[in-house]
Parts: structure tokens; sequence; C-alpha cells
């Protein structure tokens, strides 16, 4: 169980890392489908702080990803070599994916979006936008995200107790 509560605060320090890169380095269209209306149209012509910084920023990020797949990796691997059943997996990883999911939903969502001044920093030009006040406006996406962690946990534990 220890293992599994420090790579699920790995993960969440990654998430972190990746939003913080995203939103100093890379202007990408793609990054404000995260944010509310308001915020997404103030900050479309957001220009990059320099201007290698997408490359750089994509070069980040890619390596991110790469620890998030390194942290799955590794859960599956340590099971393993604990002899991990299928539930015990299962259970690893809901663990794993629902505690990244709460970290997103409170740390991201509520407290640096509603709370915060930390995108109004790195995007100057949304200060005063009224979506930094509307917790919970991409409820829908976060209720469908919520129901796929389960068939993702099952998934990987299907694929740890078939290699195992």
């Amino acid at each position: 169980m220890k293992v599994t509560l420090i790579l699920t605060l790995i993960l969440c320090l990654l998430l972190f890392l990746m939003i913080w890169l995203a939103a100093y380095f890379l202007p990408w269209k793609g990054l404000m489908d995260f944010f509310p209306e308001d915020i997404k149209a103030a900050a479309i012509d957001h220009k990059p702080p320099f201007s290698t910084a997408p490359v750089f920023g994509w070069i980040c990020m890619v390596l991110c990803m790469l620890g998030f797949l390194g942290v799955s990796l590794y859960g599956g691997y340590d099971g393993m070599q604990k002899g991990y059943t299928f539930g015990q997996f299962f259970l690893r990883f809901l663990i794993m994916l629902y505690g990244l999911k709460v970290f997103d939903i409170v740390c991201l969502d509520y407290f640096l979006i509603t709370k915060t001044q930390f995108f109004q920093h790195y995007l100057p030009e949304t200060k005063g936008c009224a979506g930094y006040n509307a917790f919970g406006y991409n409820r829908k996406e976060q209720i469908k995200r919520i129901i796929l962690i389960p068939f993702e946990a099952l998934f990987m534990a299907v694929v740890c107790t078939v290699i195992h």
C-alpha cells in the first residue's frame, strides 16, 4: 500500500509539472480546452515567453508523459515481484488513478484555477476573467473520466496479470 501511495504522489507531481510547463512554455491552443470559455477567448493569442519556449515545453511534456508511463510500469512490475493477484493489481491502479483524479479536481481545478493567481501570472491577458470563479465548469468531462477510471484500472490489471 505504501508503494501505491508513493506512486500516486509521483503521478500527482508529474501532472502538476505538466500543467506548470504548459502554462509557461506552451501557448498551445489545446491547453485552452481545459479552461472556461472566457479564459480561452482572452488567451487565444498568447505568445510564448521566448522563441524556443514551445520546443523546450514539448520536450518537457514528453518527458513527463514518459514519467507517467514509467510510474505505471513500475506499479505493475512491483506488483509482479510481490506476487499480486488480479484483484490487488486492480486495487493498486484504481487507487492510483482515482488519487490522480482527486488531485486534478481539488488541487488543479479548484485551488489553482479558482483560488490562486497561478494561471494569471503566466497568462496575464486573462486577469479578471469570470471563469476563474467557475469551479465545476468542466463537470461533464470530469464525470466521464471518473466513470472511465475503473475500466482503465481493469485493463491495466488484466495486462499485468496476463504478463505475470
